[in-house]
């Protein structure tokens, strides 16, 4: 879980290498990056009720890489109407539920989903 979320639910899939180029992942990082992105979403889809996702990297300082040895993908859920003026131009964000109780739910969809497999 993402510390300082842009919204409930910001996910994030980081490499137990620490890295901080793309091009020096190897197959097996990238296809497990790829495969805890999409379990993400299925959490999400579940915990949040997200209806769509930002999925994205931020590389290097400029691009607004908090820690820049440590490579990570980002996984944002999003819905329908969420996006309004007071993170633009207010520069504030409003998060509706703590961490620690979406933590518990996101545990207990795991949970379930590892179950059912």
């Amino acid at each position: 879980m993402n510390k300082y979320p842009y919204s409930a639910g910001h996910l994030m899939a980081v490499t137990y290498r620490k890295l901080s180029e793309m091009d020096e992942l190897i197959d097996e990082e990238i296809l497990e990056l790829w495969h805890l992105c999409t379990h993400a979403q299925q959490l999400l889809k579940e915990c949040v009720k997200a209806q769509g996702f930002n999925v994205g990297w931020n590389l290097g300082k400029p691009a607004g890489a908090g820690v820049q040895d440590h490579l990570h993908l980002h996984i944002v859920p999003r819905w329908v109407g969420d996006v309004n003026f007071m993170t633009v131009v207010g520069g504030v964000r409003i998060i509706p539920e703590a961490l620690k109780p979406l933590y518990e739910r996101l545990r207990e969809a795991q949970d379930r989903l590892a179950g059912g497999k």
